[in-house]
Formats: structure tokens, C-alpha cells, sequence
């Protein structure tokens, strides 16, 4: 199979598109042939060199943890033929991936393939944190890079939980943390005194996903700690006493969330697909740490 991976660790280059062994479905997995697969900041902490406490990489390593395609592989519960999206490790990036049969979901009519294979990640991590710092009605959520896909997601989940959402992005992207239903404001120098004016009455809880002085701020304006979460500095939440993000991913809390967007509630943001070929430009891309929306892979290009 083609897939794109990397036989050591660098920068995007590193990754190319190379023929790979398929992999095969054993007892309690199923085997997709993915369409397409969303693509993330941790993909490229793991082609730089690092690895998760929970993994282990194994050269040529295969990046992506969240995909959509179809089943070829199957269990009697997922049969052949069915439309999955679902989530991983790694190994996404690539025409074939086996799971477990609990890490996918069907795939609702109507939902592109360019949304689902985009979809686990953002908004699984989203409700994670959101249910770590127990938003819900009568808050005040601060989200730092509300523009982002985790972000994107965790205004519209904060807002369907009864939250109020001031979000930070840049200046280009005002209207659209508007429009998924957040107070825009711009990050940088004085964000404090800017979320202060904008929530007067004060910020109960804050989800931070720049790190830096966005998480300081964070600091500043949220009382309880705890209440704090953050996706990107995780070597300073022992430190802080930040609240810390616990279970994990499942494929029932996903089946939830997009039929959340299938029925029209939630909206998600592609910004740009990429066919599988030029995956280094795709995590050239999201190393920008700017742009709006998910960015994904076109696995079939």
C-alpha cells in the first residue's frame, strides 16, 4: 500500500510517500481502506521525534491518529461495505489502517469524507477538556485559538453546554470565532485587559491552545486553577496545578458528536486538502500555527 511516513525523524521532508506492507485485520479489528485522514500539531511533534508515554514508534513510522473510509475487513457488527470514520494512534496516512472495532463509528449520510476523516480529533479533544473543567451553564469560557480545529469545536460545544465563550484568535479571524458563537478578541499584548473589559463579571474557566502568554493570561483571569486546562504546555500542569484531561477517545462519544453535525447543530471548517503526496506540505502547513479550521489528507489523490 502507498502511505506516507517517515524513516527518521525531522522536518516535514522527512516524510515521503513510500510502499508499504497492508496491514491485516486480526480478532476483535477491522481493516478500512481510508479516504482521507485529518492531520494535527501532535502528527508533527511525532515526525520531529517525539513519542507519546502510551506508543511506540517503529521506523518507517506511519503518522495519523483520526480517519475516514470504508470497511474491508470486518466483524459481524461492522460488516464489509460499511462508511467509518474513527481514530488511532498512528498509522492514518495511508490507504489501509486496522483498528480496534470500538475505535470506529459509521459514518452518517451526507457527512463529506473530507469532514469525517477530519473529525475525530478536534472535537473528541474538545469535549475531553471541556468536561475536565465541568463547563456548563452560567460560565465564562476563555478558548485560545478559538480559530483552530480544537477550538472551533470547543466553542460550539461550550455554547450547546450553556457557557458563555470569549475567543482568541487573530485579527483575520474575528468574523469567524463570531460566528461559531464566541466573543472574538484579539491575542497578543494587554489580552488580559481586553478579556476583562469583553467579561466584566469575570472568566470561570479557560482552555488554552497556544501555551506561552496565552496560558499566562489563562493564569490570570481564572480563579481556580483546576479549571484550567491546556493542550499544548502539558509539562507545566503538575507545576500550575492545571486541571488535566482524563478517559479517553470513544467511539460512542464520537457517534454523538457527529450526528451533532449531521443534524445541522455544529458546523466544522476545512480549510485545505491535501492529496497524500504532498503530506510534508500539509505539515508545513499546520507547523504555522495559524489558519482557520482542519487541514486534511486526500489519501486516494
Amino acid at each position: 500500500m502507498r502511505a506516507a511516513a517517515f524513516a527518521e525523524p525531522g522536518p516535514p521532508g522527512v516524510l515521503r510517500t513510500l510502499d508499504l506492507p497492508e496491514p491485516q485485520a486480526g480478532p476483535g479489528q477491522v481493516r478500512v481502506r481510508v479516504v482521507t485522514a485529518g492531520v494535527q500539531p501532535f502528527d508533527a511533534r511525532l515526525r520531529r521525534g517525539w513519542v507519546p508515554p502510551y506508543a511506540t514508534v517503529t521506523l518507517p513510522q506511519i503518522p495519523g491518529n483520526e480517519f475516514a473510509g470504508v470497511v474491508d475487513q470486518g466483524t459481524p457488527e461492522i460488516p464489509v461495505g460499511t462508511e467509518v470514520l474513527g481514530f488511532s494512534v498512528f498509522n492514518a496516512y495511508a490507504e489501509y489502517v486496522v483498528v480496534a472495532a470500538d475505535q470506529v463509528t459509521p459514518k452518517p449520510p451526507g457527512v463529506s469524507w473530507e469532514v469525517a476523516g477530519g473529525f475525530t480529533a478536534g472535537w473528541q479533544t474538545a469535549r475531553l477538556a471541556l468536561s475536565a473543567i465541568g463547563v456548563g451553564p452560567g460560565d465564562t469560557v476563555l478558548i485560545n485559538a478559538a480559530a483552530g480545529s480544537t477550538g472551533t469545536a470547543g466553542v460550539q460545544l461550550a455554547r450547546l453546554l450553556g457557557a458563555s465563550v470569549i475567543g482568541t484568535a487573530s485579527e483575520s479571524n474575528q468574523d469567524y470565532v463570531r460566528s461559531l458563537g464566541a466573543i472574538p478578541v484579539v491575542y497578543g499584548k494587554g489580552l488580559a485587559a481586553r478579556v476583562r473589559t469583553l467579561a466584566p463579571q469575570g472568566v470561570t474557566a479557560a482552555i488554552d491552545g497556544a501555551g506561552g502568554e496565552a496560558l499566562e493570561t489563562s493564569l490570570e483571569l481564572v480563579e481556580d486553577r483546576k479549571r484550567i486546562v491546556t493542550l499544548v504546555a502539558h509539562d507545566r500542569i503538575e507545576e500550575l496545578g492545571l486541571g488535566s484531561i482524563q478517559g479517553r477517545r470513544s467511539a460512542e462519544a464520537l457517534a454523538e458528536l457527529i450526528a451533532l453535525y449531521a443534524a445541522g447543530e455544529t458546523t466544522w471548517h476545512i480549510r485545505r486538502v491535501y492529496p497524500l503526496s504532498e503530506a510534508a506540505g500539509a505539515h508545513r502547513e499546520i507547523e504555522t500555527g495559524h489558519g482557520r479550521g482542519k487541514i486534511v489528507l486526500s489519501i486516494h489523490d
